[in-house]
């Protein structure tokens, strides 16, 4: 060999070992970007999910400090993530920047019921309201402090200390019969709620109630650039809690960084379109793992939320050694609400596959016999979902039917059977949920007032099984 051959051979080695270091280097770093955009995805959740609520909100002509409500029975126009079609909703966005603390005033339990839970931003509970709540269903002024507040709090109040200066409240007022009377007489007892600033308590302002029975109130998630959007929106309004600060430098290399604008190219946006995708995935794999093991031995229910996550969202993730984010992901991909006190007032239990084990089909009949003496003291309920968004299925009659629904049949032992499928059965249609053949649904039934037989399993609710079309 020449030495000017061997010298050529050696740059050439040289020269094509650099290329792919270079190849190499960028490829690393289009991965990591990848992989921390799936993580931001994960861990930004929670925010996202409020924020989309709040932007749902604002679009239907809300502001805050104001209350959002739905003045009928919800139909699927309430694209939240898997609400109770069974209820009135009310939801006031609290915005303690600026206006201070904030007065929720909810209303004795007499002539109607109040339950549900006041939040911050993350999602995480302050307390729950109502009979099962601080106030006992004695009614009282819940105080929402903005961070670091340290003033002396008036008498009266029951103050609840808020690390976000946003927040919001989900709350129910609780249908009798489910007749017109019924609904009309729990939406004027709602309206018996107060919001207003602390500084304005000596007169307060009326309260401003939003009705948005009638648009499509849509804050199901957004696997894609628009998740990002929405958490660089929030990431502008709020402050950095301590336990998250790990996440700025993350979330900087994609692009989202406190006071700079959010504005990526064509190559970063795509690779962030792809990450949503992969996040998306990974939360659906971890949201069915959460299906075991099942509430009953054998059985295909269970409640799928972690112990760590119902635990941190209602101590504010006190815990030194655990913050389940992962899971808290998986969680707030399909629900949007948390509880201080699970079991107390509420209890659920979801499915997302028949008695066999085979995934819900919208193109098949299913059905579910409710026993008689369901461990409740208010009421029951099933609610259908589409399996992709978590929210109601679009343009259906309704989504549930439960022991409050007027006109339900019975059967002779007190049990009752609620059917499932695109077309009801001959004379079934009260007891009918509808689904849409092309897709699949998952369910969640709802205990109102839990009772003990639930706990123990004494009453057991039984898998759904699938049966010829009628």
């Amino acid at each position: 060999m020449s030495k000017r051959l061997f010298i050529a051979l050696v740059i050439a080695f040289w020269t094509g070992w650099a290329q792919a270091q270079v190849v190499s280097r960028d490829d690393l770093l289009a991965r990591s970007m990848r992989a921390r955009a799936i993580e931001a995805v994960i861990w930004g959740m929670p925010a996202v999910n409020f924020d989309l609520m709040l932007q749902a909100a604002v679009k239907a002509g809300a502001r805050e400090n104001q209350i959002v409500f739905w003045s009928r029975i919800p139909d699927w126009k309430n694209q939240t993530l898997t609400p109770n079609p069974s209820t009135i909703y009310l939801m006031p966005f609290v915005n303690t920047k600026g206006a201070g603390p904030v007065v929720l005033e909810i209303p004795a339990a007499s002539g109607g019921e109040i339950t549900g839970t006041i939040m911050d931003a993350w999602q995480a509970a302050l307390d729950d309201v109502g009979p099962a709540g601080a106030d006992k269903g004695k009614g009282g002024k819940y105080l929402i402090l903005p961070p670091g507040y340290a003033e002396k709090i008036p008498d009266g109040y029951i103050p609840l200390a808020s690390d976000t200066d946003m927040g919001y409240a989900l709350l129910r007022s609780n249908v009798g019969s489910g007749s017109e009377a019924d609904v009309a007489k729990a939406v004027a007892y709602a309206k018996q709620i107060k919001l207003y600033p602390l500084s304005q308590a000596a007169a307060p302002p009326s309260t401003a109630f939003i009705d948005v029975v009638d648009v499509i109130y849509d804050s199901t998630i957004p696997y894609d650039i628009r998740f990002f959007q929405t958490l660089d929106r929030f990431i502008q309004r709020e402050t950095w809690l301590e336990r998250d600060k790990a996440m700025i430098d993350p979330i900087k290399s994609i692009g989202i960084e406190k006071g700079k604008p959010f504005n990526p190219g064509p190559e970063a946006r795509k690779m962030l379109e792809e990450a949503a995708g992969d996040a998306r995935g990974w939360l659906d794999i971890r949201y069915e793992g959460l299906f075991k093991p099942p509430f009953y031995d054998g059985g295909q229910w269970a409640l799928p939320v972690a112990h760590d996550v119902t635990e941190g969202l209602a101590n504010l993730f006190a815990k030194p050694n655990v913050y389940p984010v992962d899971d808290r992901g998986a969680f707030y991909s399909f629900a949007f609400s948390s509880v201080k006190h699970l079991g107390t007032g509420q209890f659920y239990l979801v499915t997302i596959r028949d008695k066999e084990g085979k995934p819900l089909d919208g193109g098949s009949t299913y059905r579910l016999t409710v026993p008689a003496n369901a461990p409740v003291s208010l009421y029951w309920s099933g609610t259908v979902y589409d399996r992709e968004t978590h929210g109601l299925i679009r343009d259906t009659k309704w989504s549930s039917r439960g022991s409050n629904t007027p006109g339900l049949q019975t059967n002779p032992d007190g049990s009752a059977d609620i059917f499932f499928g695109p077309n009801a059965p001959g004379g079934k249609e009260s007891n009918w949920v509808p689904t849409k053949a092309g897709g699949g649904w998952e369910i969640i039934f709802r205990f109102y007032g839990p009772q003990k037989a639930l706990f123990e399993k004494s009453w057991r609710l039984p898998d759904i099984e699938r049966v010829a079309a009628q």
